[in-house]
């Protein structure tokens, strides 16, 4: 008997683990790490950008009768190296003026190589074989941060005949990998900072408080609050043995579960529709329906008998009209607090397209029974 007790409770506690697994599973796919929902304050790209000129060319360069800064900018090169050409007629096709781009990590330092991209700016066809000058690149202050040089790569082709051209993704823009050599550092210690902000990647009360929460209750002191919907202030306490960038190495692995405020996103252009988990739908009653005309002509050709003396071949029209007043379109009603599920699926039992659904969408938010935000892009 006691042996039987055993094995039942045995058992008990074997479906109880297994229950708090799946609990726990789930709860734990609802979550994002603290280092994947926030950016950390100073802790930020930086843009370059550079004008350049792209030699060796097959013949596909910038014509310089129609691209004067290419013919300047080739003069004033040439010029720098020794060799005047003022006044003289310059009809080379090998030359093209691009722009260079580029994005500087964070903590990049003297002697570091980043990749850089380069774009035509002039009527060049194609950078294939082409190679950067040196360039220059500089930030939003003007200072020169990179410089770049090299052999440009392009992942597109162009090719022309007398009667054709066929061109595959985009032959004017290529990259240079490693292109660009740091030569200026962005001066930025992490480690002298007192506090530091987290700023949220999606806005949202609930989801900052809850950052704030895991940090405290992680570090059982009071280290970060919410400032806003946007910002956790994460505070280094004078007792903590590490530093800045070590208490941001404790924390950014921390699990929280995001918020976010119920959101339908309509892309018009594409008939792309997003729809958050959280959207509901008051009770609305749905009709989806239209007048359409349709007009086929189908002429038959009248010929007379054969071997007859009279008559002529004459074309007789022939007109078949349709008009669908929308009579099989339906009428469903949607019941208050519906989830997103249910609403993609009444929608889909009504046959609704993308496009139809944008109209109905804008109609029930129209009529307060869309508890979301729209946003159109």
């Amino acid at each position: 008997m006691m042996l039987k007790r055993l094995t039942v409770l045995l058992s008990c506690l074997w479906l109880a683990a297994i229950f708090f697994v799946g609990i726990s599973t789930q709860a734990h796919a609802a979550t994002a790490r603290i280092k994947d929902i926030v950016n950390i304050e100073g802790v930020r790209d930086n843009v370059l950008i550079g004008y350049g000129l792209v030699v060796g060319l097959n013949g596909t360069g910038d014509k310089l009768n129609n691209s004067p800064f290419t013919q300047q900018s080739l003069i004033a090169m040439l010029e720098r190296l020794g060799v005047n050409v003022k006044g003289e007629n310059l009809n080379t096709g090998n030359v093209a003026a691009v722009m260079v781009t580029s994005t500087m990590p964070p903590f990049q330092t003297q002697g570091s190589r980043i990749d850089v991209t380069v774009s035509t700016l002039g009527d060049a066809k194609n950078l294939q074989g082409g190679t950067l000058l040196v360039t220059p690149l500089m930030g939003a202050d003007g200072e020169v941060y990179a410089v770049s040089q090299g052999p440009v790569a392009i992942s597109g082709f162009s090719a022309s005949g007398d009667a054709q051209t066929v061109t595959q993704n985009t032959p004017t823009r290529g990259r240079i990998v490693d292109g660009a050599i740091v030569e200026r550092e962005i001066k930025f210690n992490l480690n002298d900072l007192a506090e530091v902000r987290l700023a949220l990647k999606n806005p949202d009360f609930t989801t900052a408080r809850r950052i704030a929460q895991a940090i405290n209750g992680y570090s059982s002191a009071e280290l970060a609050y919410a400032s806003n919907d946007a910002t956790v202030t994460l505070k280094r306490a004078t007792d903590y043995p590490g530093t800045m960038v070590d208490l941001i190495t404790d924390i950014e692995q921390l699990p929280v579960q995001p918020d976010q405020v119920a959101r339908v996103v309509i892309d018009e252009n594409s008939g792309t529709i997003v729809m958050g988990a959280e959207v509901r739908v008051s009770t609305v009653a749905i009709a989806q329906g239209s007048l359409t005309i349709k007009v086929s002509e189908t002429p038959q050709v009248s010929q007379p008998n054969p071997f007859s003396e009279n008559g002529e071949t004459t074309v007789v029209p022939r007109s078949d009209i349709t008009v669908n007043q929308g009579e099989d379109a339906k009428l469903a009603i949607l019941e208050s607090g519906v989830t997103l599920q249910d609403l993609v699926t009444g929608l889909n039992k009504l046959g609704v397209g993308p496009r139809d659904i944008i109209t109905i969408l804008q109609a029930i938010k129209a009529a307060g029974a869309l508890q979301a935000e729209i946003d159109t892009m």
